[in-house]
């Protein structure tokens, strides 16, 4: 294009006009319009469609690893942006730019429904999460039961903030049925959410953390399943934001999500189907 446009100056002081030079001039006029319009399309192929997904802590390997499945399947990038639950329904409802909102419970994706804010009949529960007590590799610490954690080698726990994480909320359920709370408590110290709860106890600043089974590799450390009757089931929920312009692209991560092939993944990542 760079050449045309030299072209058409130096025509343009080189000649008089004539009914050839006005021909030529036609002509250079029309290679530039379509370089121009070839350049649009170019650039149009380059640059594939973008989703901005909400996700909760917890889904951090298990969605990176499907954002990049469903990416080499539909060309669709997902950017995902992870957090407690309720952090992200609070930017969801203050209109953050996102286009799908994966909660680990169902509350707060009911919540934004509640309030109109989900596109209608994209609200789904796509997978139960389990709940473990993690010691992390390296650790001295030999435990069998949940209920050693009462030990006095055991000097603080990590746990999510039950008010925004839901698996905060189903760790502290389990220590009051399991009568632990009063001895405990003042062990406790809080994360934002379970990745910031897996570091302290990775870091050293814990000696154990009650974080989701999903976010465990395996030979990581050991880990003491909890029993699903001692907590509230962890539902997980997923849906469409209602203000959202791609929403044939977030459509099709859903689904991708509820697929065969999405919940064989959650599955591997140590999920439950709902």
């Amino acid at each position: 294009m760079k050449f045309i446009l030299r072209l058409l100056a130096f025509h343009a002081k080189v000649t008089t006009p004539s009914s050839s030079s006005i021909s030529l001039l036609l002509l250079i006029i029309s290679l530039l319009s379509l370089n121009c319009s070839r350049s649009t399309q170019t650039n149009g192929q380059a640059t594939p469609p973008e989703i901005n997904v909400a996700a909760a802590a917890n889904l951090t390997d298990a969605f990176t690893e499907m954002g990049k499945e469903f990416t080499a399947r539909t060309g669709t990038r997902v950017t995902f942006s992870f957090g407690g639950s309720a952090d992200l329904e609070r930017q969801v409802e203050n209109g953050a730019p996102f286009d799908v909102f994966a909660s680990a419970d169902v509350e707060n994706v009911e919540k934004l429904n509640g309030k109109g804010l989900l596109t209608p009949a994209t609200n789904h529960v796509y997978a139960r999460g389990r709940l473990v007590l993690w010691i992390p590799p390296g650790s001295p610490l030999k435990l069998n039961r949940v209920e050693q954690i009462t030990r006095a080698e055991v000097e603080r726990i990590a746990v999510a903030k039950p008010d925004l994480a839901p698996y905060g909320r189903a760790t502290i359920e389990t220590l009051r049925a399991l009568n632990l709370w009063p001895q405990v408590e003042s062990k406790i110290i809080y994360g934002q959410n379970v990745v910031q709860a897996k570091q302290y106890a990775a870091t050293g600043n814990a000696e154990v953390a009650f974080i989701p089974l999903a976010l465990v590799k395996a030979g990581e450390g050991q880990t003491i399943e909890i029993d699903e009757r001692l907590h509230q089931p962890i539902d997980q929920a997923i849906a469409v934001i209602k203000d959202s312009n791609k929403q044939q692209a977030a459509q099709r991560f859903l689904d991708f999500v509820l697929s065969t092939e999405g919940q064989a993944l959650l599955e591997s990542y140590g999920y439950n189907k709902p």
